[in-house]
């Protein structure tokens, strides 16, 4: 039997770990996202910096969202 490890004493069969990969995708395709608490978001501004030096490369990546909640939350999203 063919087993899948981290390296640690926790071995999983492969298709049990298959098995696990497929579950997340098929939650991911049948998740609606509009039962999330209602909130919207968008995004306003995405900036990428991007600097080479030699074999490395840093790159810093910058979202600005904008989040808008129903009229029903009382929690203020910060």
């Amino acid at each position: 039997m063919i087993h899948m490890t981290d390296g640690s004493e926790n071995k999983k069969p492969l298709m049990r770990a298959l098995g696990e990969f497929v579950g997340h995708i098929w939650s991911g395709i049948t998740h609606d996202p509009a039962k999330d608490g209602g909130r919207d978001r968008m995004v306003v501004d995405k900036e990428v910096r991007e600097e080479r030096r030699g074999k490395t490369v840093l790159r810093e990546t910058v979202v600005r969202e904008i989040e808008i909640a129903d009229g029903d939350d009382e929690e203020s999203p910060v």
